[in-house]
């Protein structure tokens, strides 16, 4: 059974055991050679596919662009082959690998989430765990157990200890999960973990600043650096340095002057030995390309759409008034303050961040498109920007509440509208779990993994490399040694202009 483990901050002459620091404790769970549930392993190949189905819609995409074309000046390393980058099979150093890759994955904020304590994107552990894979030759099996582990410990640091409340990025949980998974796939020993999972920590600690405001390209570079980091940390730690110690409960560690304070404690929860990582199972994914907290009000606004086609005239409508968790409101809703969530002009990162934005395009279109929705044409519209301004949030104590709960049944990331018309009737609805969610009205399986894969790729990927790839990952359990290869894809030629990229430094 899962385990709670204390965590506080120590003074240097009290002497903390390693044994008994966070970081060793995640160690021992990477080293565990537990094997890998059934049901586990199906998620891993969804997950996969879904990651691949968001990389190659974005290949074309600026921070893409850059992070591939630096990616491209680092050829393989001497410790293996090198790993592949995404879209167009060119072997580069396996650091590199997962900077490239991991942008990709990352740039439309469409991949899978998990928010309790804080927040996450645990798909961004695949990139740099696979890249590692793809230069060592690691099979199937082995890749498996890596994104297992990565999964369930990014997933249990979320779920107990808070990041955003100190205005640090999420980000900082991904690193030690990422170098976690890198262990396990390696089939590394626990102090080399140790030292993995401590340098990984230390590196990727970065503010908030990032997804505040005017929200830049970096957004989707930072959780690739996270995986470069654990990367470089596991190469360090293998060549026998070490990391701060104790990272996580130092009198001058992370806990003590970035997160809670010298008084903070923690209860994280970690799988005893023999116990299966199956944290994976707890995540989910997006139907929608948009932050994952606007994911439930996209399926509302369009279900309102079918119903009140109204509501889409600006002249109809004198306010709308969405009530929903603490997180949603200060995050993605006016109560971040950030005018830039109301101007026409804001950039597209910025944009999926504004439920005001999010709620209005969808109740006027009943859908939602992972290009479309963002263009500039469509955030201009006069009759779009003149409802925009109508759209507030406000924090419900309720669904607060529930966003906090552990009880996954009444867990929520959604709320209530209240549409007031111009003629004096106000609608209400409201919507706890988006559609896709476990719990939701369309929950994803293979099958909706697979239909976003084709939709994503369709024009990008030719027909036979799309089947080619579907067919590999399908069977990923079966895949020897130094077959992983197979999980990059090509794209269809014309797609890609190397020659295009920007030029910098290297």
């Amino acid at each position: 059974m899962v385990k709670e483990h204390h965590v506080r901050v120590y003074k240097s002459e009290e002497n903390l055991p390693r044994e008994d620091q966070l970081a060793h404790k995640i160690a021992v769970v990477a080293a565990d050679p537990v094997g890998v549930t059934d049901d586990v392993t199906e998620m891993v190949i969804n997950r996969i596919i879904d990651n691949a189905s968001v990389a190659i819609a974005s290949l074309n995409r600026a921070p893409i662009v850059a992070a591939r074309a630096q990616a491209l000046t680092h050829g393989p390393s001497t410790g293996g082959k090198g790993a592949k980058v995404f879209g167009i099979g060119e072997r580069v150093s396996p650091e590199w690998a997962a900077w490239a890759n991991g942008v990709a994955v990352r740039e439309l904020d469409y991949h899978d989430t998990f928010l309790a304590a804080d927040y996450s994107h645990p798909g961004d552990n695949i990139p740099p765990i696979l890249a590692v894979a793809q230069h060592v030759g690691s099979s199937g099996k082995d890749l498996i157990r890596g994104i297992a582990t990565g999964y369930e410990i990014q997933v249990n640091l979320v779920k107990a200890i808070c990041l955003h409340k100190h205005k640090i990025d999420h980000v900082a949980h991904l690193g030690p999960a990422a170098a976690a998974g890198i262990g396990t796939l390696l089939g590394l020993d626990v102090e080399t973990i140790f030292q993995s999972v401590g340098q990984a920590l230390h590196t990727t600690t970065a503010t908030r600043q990032s997804r505040k405001g005017e929200i830049s390209t970096w957004k989707a570079h930072a959780p690739a650096f996270a995986g470069k980091m654990a990367v470089e940390a596991v190469d360090r730690s293998m060549r026998g340095q070490t990391s701060p110690v104790p990272i996580y409960e130092g009198e001058d560690g992370v806990i003590a002057w970035l997160l809670d304070g010298p008084d903070a404690s923690y209860e994280v929860p970690l799988p005893t030995p023999g116990e299966a990582k199956r944290a994976i199972l707890d995540t989910y994914t997006k139907e929608h390309s948009a932050e994952y907290q606007a994911q439930a009000w996209i399926d509302l606004a369009r279900k309102l759409h079918g119903e009140y086609p109204e509501l889409k005239d600006p002249a109809n409508v004198q306010s709308v008034l969405i009530k929903t968790s603490h997180h949603t409101h200060y995050v993605i809703g006016s109560g971040a303050d950030d005018p830039q969530k109301y101007s026409p002009s804001a950039s597209r990162e910025t944009l999926d961040h504004s439920i005001p934005y999010i709620f209005t395009v969808a109740l006027q279109d009943g859908a939602w498109h992972h290009v479309d929705s963002y263009s500039p044409e469509r955030a201009a519209r006069p009759d779009t920007v003149e409802l925009w301004q109508k759209v507030s949030t406000v924090e419900d104590p309720e669904w607060t509440r529930r966003y906090h709960s552990l009880d996954i049944s009444e867990k929520a990331f959604g709320g209530s509208v209240e549409i007031t018309l111009t003629d004096g009737t106000v609608i209400t609805d409201e919507i706890a779990v988006a559609d896709a969610h476990p719990l939701g009205a369309r929950p994803f399986t293979r099958d909706q993994y697979v239909n976003k894969f084709r939709t994503l790729a369709a024009g990008l990927v030719e027909e036979a490399e799309i089947e080619r790839f579907l067919s590999a990952v399908e069977r990923l359990p079966e895949l020897a040694a130094g077959e992983l290869d197979q999980l990059n894809i090509t794209a269809a030629p014309g797609v890609i202009d190397l020659g295009a990229a920007p030029k910098g430094l290297f």
